[in-house]
Order: C-alpha cells, then structure tokens, then sequence
C-alpha cells in the first residue's frame, strides 16, 4: 500500500542530508562573491561545492551524494551507469532498457511517470528531461523538498555537460570526466576525417505521419553535421519541424535516414513508402541509412556511437577499417 503524500512528507523533511537552496542560501553566497573580489579569488571557487543549477535554472543544493537516484530518461539512466552510479538507482521509466541492469531496476512507468510510485521509494534525488518534466510533478517535489535536476540538451556538448554535472552531483566526477573525454576524443576524429569531405543532402525522418524531421537546435541536426552531411531541414526556424513532402521532394535529399529499432523508430513499411518517389537521388542511388534510433534520439553517452554509425554510412571510403574508433 502506497503511503499517503501527508506521510512522505512527513519522511522526506526528516530525511538527512538533503537541502533545497533558499534565501539564506543567497545571503551566504552574496558574502562569498563579496570575499572573492576582495581578496582577488574566483566566486566559483568560493561557491559551496554541493550546490547546482539545472537547464531550468532550479537551484538545488545536497550536503552529501544522493543515495536513491529516480531517473525519468532512458538517457539519464545511461549516463548515470556510465559513470558507475548503477548501484544508486532505484528507479527509471519503462523506457529505460540499456544497459541490461537498468532493466532490472523499479518502473515508474513511461511518458507519464506515476508520481505515487516515485515518492514510494524514497528518492533523494530526481533526474528529469525538461520536456517530460510535468507541472504537477515539479510542484509536488518542490512541496515534499525532495531534490529535482531538470536536464535540457540540444547539442553534443549540452551530453557531455550533463555528464559531468551529474558526476559531480553523484560523487563520480572523476569517471564523469574520463568519460566526457573519451566521448570527446571520438567526435573529434569523425570531425577531422569529415573536414573536407563532399557533403551529401540529408533528410532524417523523425516522423512519418506527420512528416518531421529535426532542424537548427537539435542535437540530431548536429550529427549530421559533425558526419559529413547537410541537414536538408537546415533552414527551418524550429528545431524539430513538420515539413511536406513536396518541400523534401524539392530539397531532392540523396541520403535519407531513419532511425529504427523494435519499440521506436520507423517500421519498415513507411520507409518502402520512399520508394514511391523514383526522381528522389536516395532512392535513384539505393541510400536508406539505418541507425537504430536509440543511438541518435537518446542524448546520452551512446550518441557519439550513433554519430560514427551514420559518418560510416555517409562516407565508407574515409572509414575503411570499419569506424574511426
């Protein structure tokens, strides 16, 4: 039996070790910038080194390590067993399927994660998608004081910023770091083999019905870059647009790429559907690129994997041994 919100809360104000910043906080960190200019140091290195500020701009502030970590992403929870913060999980969305102990861990359910479920097993802490984050959910965490880190990423770096952040909040900076790096080092050699490479027109298909695809602002539009590509949603004022299909017919893509898997991506019938446009050079020179959708719509560690993928694809001839790594 779930206990009531009463109780919890009762729990979590009781719970030691957990802080949320207020307005003494401010006052305190308002005497460290004021020490730091007098005596010539960085405010940085003055801030209490437990406090941090989310992609919301939330600020949050936790005396030691969380010890019970609800992740709401598939590509938080990667991150956090990247860095070797498995163990402090205690709970992830029915998405979260890599890798195979994530499987094993307490579902909070999907898209819209159960919020008694979540107070149930007593997180100190929270890690949530902006954009899945829901209005309700924050307010009754914020009520319950129970820490929240909303993460927002849009390009590479926003991944590996996010890496680190969540190392230093978990106790795992050290591997946090060697992992960015490693990440880091691999983008690096696609972008230096890429540099002058001719650049095919790509279309991703992010959707079919309606047709979307991902545009300035989104991290996918950077893959395609950092490949050796040429997003053809290139101009498109949002970062995730609808587009029709005489606009991609006009933009004539000569690579089109969709991301497949068995729960997400593009089945295979709606991509034999190209198939009916013969003009198209994708389909003229047979260039359907595949990658499964969870290495290039995840924002995690596993998107510099989906980036070599897709540079492979793009360009076999600057990849000969396989990939760059």
């Amino acid at each position: 039996m779930i206990l009531s919100y009463w109780l919890l809360a009762i729990s979590y104000l009781l719970t030691p070790g957990l802080i949320l910043a207020d307005d003494t906080d401010q006052t305190a960190m308002k005497k460290r910038r004021q020490q730091g200019i007098l005596t010539g140091m960085p405010f940085m290195a003055n801030l209490a080194p437990r406090t941090f500020v989310d992609d919301a701009g939330r600020k949050i502030f936790l005396a030691d390590p969380p010890t019970r970590i609800v992740s709401l992403a598939p590509s938080v929870t990667e991150m956090l067993f990247a860095i070797g913060a498995g163990e402090q999980i205690v709970g992830v969305t029915s998405f979260c399927d890599y890798p195979a102990e994530a499987q094993t861990k307490p579902k909070v359910g999907g898209s819209f994660p159960n919020l008694e479920v979540v107070l149930s097993l007593k997180p100190t802490l929270v890690l949530a998608p902006r954009d899945f984050i829901r209005p309700d959910m924050v307010a009754k965490l914020d009520q319950l004081k129970i820490a929240l880190f909303i993460l927002d990423a849009n390009t590479l770096e926003d991944v590996f910023r996010h890496i680190q952040t969540i190392g230093r909040i978990v106790g795992r900076s050290e591997k946090a770091d060697a992992v960015t790096t490693g990440l880091r080092r691999r983008v690096a050699e696609v972008k230096t083999r890429t540099a002058t490479a001719s650049r095919p027109r790509v279309f991703y298909v992010l959707n079919s019905d309606p047709l979307m695809s991902a545009g300035p602002g989104s991290f996918i539009h950077q893959l395609i870059e950092l490949a050796g590509g040429v997003n053809v949603a290139a101009g498109s004022p949002v970062s995730y647009p609808r587009l029709s299909l005489e606009e991609v017919v006009r933009q004539d893509p000569e690579v089109i790429l969709f991301p497949v898997g068995d729960d997400e991506g593009i089945p295979d019938l709606e991509q034999q559907r190209w198939l009916r446009w013969p003009t198209l050079s994708a389909v003229k020179q047979n260039r359907f690129v595949r990658i499964p959708s969870v290495l290039l719509d995840r924002p995690g560690p596993r998107v510099v994997e989906g980036l070599e993928l897709l540079a492979r694809q793009l360009h076999p001839d600057l990849f000969p041994s396989g990939g760059p790594r």
